[in-house]
């Protein structure tokens, strides 16, 4: 169905220019017919501004699992989706040593975490400073692709401590 906006006559008038209310028209029919839909708003990291950050976020894929990659409003985060299926943020607070679900996946340690919300899940980085933060919908993202494709990117920022495995873990003297 196309889209038309006409200007009535005594508003042409006013403004003074046929060309400027033929702009004004334009710029309102790409806003309403959802042209530059714009940023995902994206909370960011305390140190989103690391330089680190920055350069990961420049090696991050275009498309994960369909997705295509989309602009955000702050440094150190992107999205994918529109809406987003999944946010990465880069500079939150490295993860202490935990006992919670840690996994490797390409040489990248990763703690696992289901959130309230149905269908998402949250993983960040551990042993690497600055972290990074992904949640995603596993609907529309499986945990494997995403982790998968992100490896690269996060692997910009050197690691220094690693998940231990189950055996490790154990106390050997039983």
């Amino acid at each position: 169905m196309p889209f038309s906006i006409s200007v009535p006559r005594h508003a042409q008038r006013r403004s003074g220019s046929p060309l400027a209310a033929a702009f004004a028209v334009v710029a309102l029919g790409a806003v309403l017919t959802g042209c530059g839909a714009g940023a995902a708003v994206v909370e960011p990291a305390a140190d989103a501004a690391n330089p680190d950050c920055a350069s990961a976020m420049l090696a991050m894929p275009g498309e994960i699992s369909g997705q295509q990659q989309r602009e955000t409003t702050s440094q150190g985060t992107t999205a994918y989706g529109d809406p987003a299926a999944m946010i990465v943020r880069c500079g939150v607070t490295p993860p202490a040593p935990t006992t919670e679900m840690c996994t490797r996946v390409n040489d990248v340690d990763w703690i696992i975490r289901e959130t309230d919300a149905d269908d998402e899940w949250q993983a960040v980085t551990y042993g690497r400073d600055p972290a990074f933060e992904v949640t995603f919908d596993t609907t529309l993202v499986p945990s494997s692709t995403a982790l998968i494709d992100l490896g690269s990117a996060v692997s910009t920022v050197g690691q220094d401590r690693e998940c231990l495995s189950v055996e490790e873990t154990l106390d050997a003297t039983g």
